[in-house]
């Protein structure tokens, strides 16, 4: 039976204690539903639809403190191998590099090392999700208007560290044996940005190119968790010091 990821990762180096969801509440028995559904074995595509009945913002509102308590999870576990000296600058590759702006602290973009940038991010998000005017947790409290908007800033900045995690952390992934654990975490949560239309497909652009690395470093890949299909006959006779230049060969679905 595969380990959940508390097993795989230590849970006492999360970046941040986890955010949970009142007994009870609304809230609650959204999270419960969607933790059963992913523990039935259902595909993952269907396991993101919003189920009948509901709200699609709690529906958002569950996910987006679940992919913050899983993320925090997996990058508090990397933070050994993620330091200022390691990783100068947050970045998904040589391509790709990320700033940070807040808007109190960093008015402008700024270039950060990619723990200090996680920090930042953490406490962002952390911020948003206890505030109640924007999530709220009352009966009968409606959400902003702006709400789908600041989920897609904060799921569409959760992405980042999945790029980062992969491109620059991969091996001390598997290392941990937890490449299973991390792929799945990630393929949930693109399926839920994909079925609400949460993140620009621009952004996912770094980590289709690191899937094509993986799979022509490690023999395995998953072309459906990128929202991309794949000219397989691209891979013929293809080694790894060609793989960059695969990316070419994809097809948007």
């Amino acid at each position: 039976m595969a380990l959940c990821l508390k097993q795989v990762f230590n849970k006492d180096k999360t970046f941040r204690p986890r955010k949970k969801f009142e007994p009870g509440t609304q809230r609650f028995e959204l999270y419960k539903k969607a933790q059963a559904s992913l523990k039935s074995g259902l595909d993952l595509k269907t396991v993101v639809q919003l189920p009948p009945g509901e709200n699609i913002n709690d529906w958002i509102a569950v996910h987006v403190v679940d992919f913050f308590n899983r993320i925090n999870l997996i990058y508090g576990t990397m933070s050994e191998v993620c330091t200022e000296r390691s990783c100068p600058i947050m970045s998904g590759g040589l391509k790709y590099e990320y700033r940070w702006q807040d808007d109190h602290r960093f008015k402008r973009p700024t270039k950060l090392p990619a723990p200090q940038y996680m920090s930042m991010l953490m406490d962002w998000i952390e911020t948003l999700i206890n505030n109640e005017d924007i999530f709220p947790t009352r009966i009968g409290v409606p959400f902003p208007k702006n709400f789908q908007q600041v989920c897609t800033k904060i799921l569409t900045r959760l992405f980042r560290v999945f790029v980062h995690v992969y491109i620059h952390h991969f091996d001390s992934i598997i290392s941990m044996g937890a490449e299973a654990h991390v792929n799945t975490c990630y393929k949930h949560f693109y399926y839920f940005i994909s079925e609400f239309s949460l993140v620009d497909q621009r952004e996912l652009e770094p980590l289709a190119s690191a899937y094509i690395l993986k799979w022509c470093n490690y023999g395995e890949l998953d072309h459906t968790a990128l929202g991309y299909q794949l000219d397989l006959k691209t891979f013929e006779d293809v080694d790894v010091n060609g793989c960059h230049s695969l990316w070419h060969h994809l097809i948007k679905k």
